[in-house]
Formats: structure tokens, C-alpha cells, sequence
């Protein structure tokens, strides 16, 4: 399977301009660190993922997964560095084309349809149009049957295949998802992997943290593994299955301590 990141020139690219045009699920990121109270949370000199796949992000407790997603997403502001999608800076108006679903779902205090109904409006659909795209998400994540009960009373397993449906409502164009499946019921599992994969197909850039090697290898496209706040390898999913380059991933493939 070849090497599905896009590669960097052999020269450093120019910092990107707001006026440039690409797709906005192509991610590039150069000399981005990350630093707080002196200590150093990121580090990563460069990176480049392919605007079509789906890349999965492993790589033991601390390597700095979420707070990387965060940086991408534009919710953390780097100490240094830039990170772009296409060529157009993070930034509102990149974040605006992205949809970011934690580890711990945030519901809204509203039944499960109001929850995807809230992100529908002011979007230019007709009624018959939001209702339509909301009771097709939610009977993708198994949960039509129960569109009017309060969201907060769900499972949660429920919760997050609902945090998943409302991110869905929005049709982004990039799909950030930090652990979705942590500590669920494998049913919940199943249906939350359908739903990204179903969604990658249907052209979403997405961008998954796990700890699950069986998950990731059903997934991932190419796989970014993080050690200690910067990229140990980055490589196509067959190629990282079958022999990481790094020693970090090699152990941590194995079931070996990483630190």
C-alpha cells in the first residue's frame, strides 16, 4: 500500500496566506511546538496528511494526542509554528468547516432530536429539509426511536453515537474524533466506526485518536504515531501494521511500556 501523506519539499514552504485555495481537509503542519511553564508539549517539525483518508493517531498516555488535535482544530494557539489546511491558516474560518467530537460527549439540555436540530438552524434548510437529514443521521446511530427523550438520560454509548450524529449534521469537512470509543459497548463501537467510515467515503478528511490497535487497523489509512510530543513515524497503515520504523511504536505494537 504506498505512503499516502503528502510530501513536503526538500525546502521549507512558505508560511500560508488566508487568500490561498486547496482543499481544506489536506493538513500541513510545520515547526509547531507547543510550551507551557517552560516544558515543552509538542513538538513537531513537520507533518503533511492526505485530504482523503482516514488517519489514525496512536501513541502512549502523554504523547500529546488531544492537545494536538486541539492545535489543528485551532482551539489551542501554538507557542510557535503554523498548521494549515490546504494552504489557508487554521484559524474561524477553518474551524468552521470542521466538526471535533471528545472523549466525553457535551449534550445540550435538550431532547436527542433538539440536539441535532440546534446545529441545523440558521443553515438554509427548510423545516422538511433539517427534519429529513436529522431522522436519517439518527437512525444511522441507532437512536430514531428515541429522538424525544432528553439527551442527558441516554447511555453512554448513546451519547456518543449522538455527539457523532450532531457533528455529522454538519457536514464537514473534516472529521476530528479524540478516543469516540473509549470504554463503550462494542454495539456503540461498531456503529460509531460505521458512521466515520461511511463519512470518509462520502469524501470527510478524517482524523481519529485511538488506543485500539484492532480499531486502528480496521480504520486507518496511514497511522501518525506520537512519542513524547513529536512525530515518531508517520507511514501507511500496512506499512506501520507490518514493521513501524520507530523503536517507540515497535514496543508499544508489542504491548511493551513506553515512556
Amino acid at each position: 500500500m504506498p505512503e499516502r501523506a503528502i510530501p513536503f519539499a526538500s525546502a521549507r514552504p512558505a508560511p500560508p496566506t488566508a487568500r490561498s485555495r486547496a482543499h481544506p481537509g489536506a493538513l500541513r503542519v510545520a515547526d509547531l511546538t507547543l510550551e507551557t511553564s517552560g516544558k515543552r508539549l509538542i513538538g513537531i517539525e513537520k507533518l503533511a496528511l492526505d485530504p482523503a483518508s482516514v488517519s489514525i493517531v496512536m501513541g502512549p498516555n502523554g504523547a500529546g494526542k488531544s492537545l494536538f488535535l486541539r492545535l489543528v482544530h485551532g482551539l489551542l494557539v501554538p507557542s510557535a509554528g503554523w498548521v494549515s489546511w490546504g494552504e489557508v491558516p487554521c484559524g474561524e474560518a477553518t474551524r468552521s468547516t470542521q466538526a471535533l467530537v471528545f472523549q466525553k460527549p457535551v449534550l445540550l439540555r435538550r431532547s436527542v432530536a433538539g440536539n441535532i436540530d440546534f446545529v441545523l438552524r440558521g443553515r438554509g434548510l427548510t423545516r422538511a429539509e433539517r427534519r429529513e437529514r436529522r431522522d436519517a443521521l439518527l437512525e444511522r446511530v441507532g437512536l430514531l426511536g428515541q429522538s424525544r427523550q432528553p439527551a442527558r438520560l441516554l447511555s453512554g454509548g448513546e451519547q456518543q453515537r449522538l455527539a457523532l450524529a450532531r457533528a455529522l449534521a454538519l457536514r464537514p469537512q473534516v472529521l476530528l474524533l479524540d478516543e469516540p470509543t473509549a470504554s463503550l459497548d462494542p454495539a456503540s463501537a461498531l456503529m460509531i466506526e460505521q458512521s466515520v467510515q461511511e463519512a470518509s467515503r462520502a469524501g470527510t478528511k478524517v482524523i481519529f485518536v485511538t488506543h485500539d490497535l484492532g480499531q486502528a487497523r480496521r480504520l486507518a489509512d496511514d497511522v501518525v504515531f506520537l512519542h513524547r510530543g513529536g512525530v515518531a513515524e508517520h507511514r501507511a497503515a500496512q506499512e506501520f501494521f507490518s514493521g513501524p520504523s520507530s523503536e517507540a511504536a515497535l514496543a508499544y505494537l508489542s504491548g511493551r511500556i513506553v515512556l
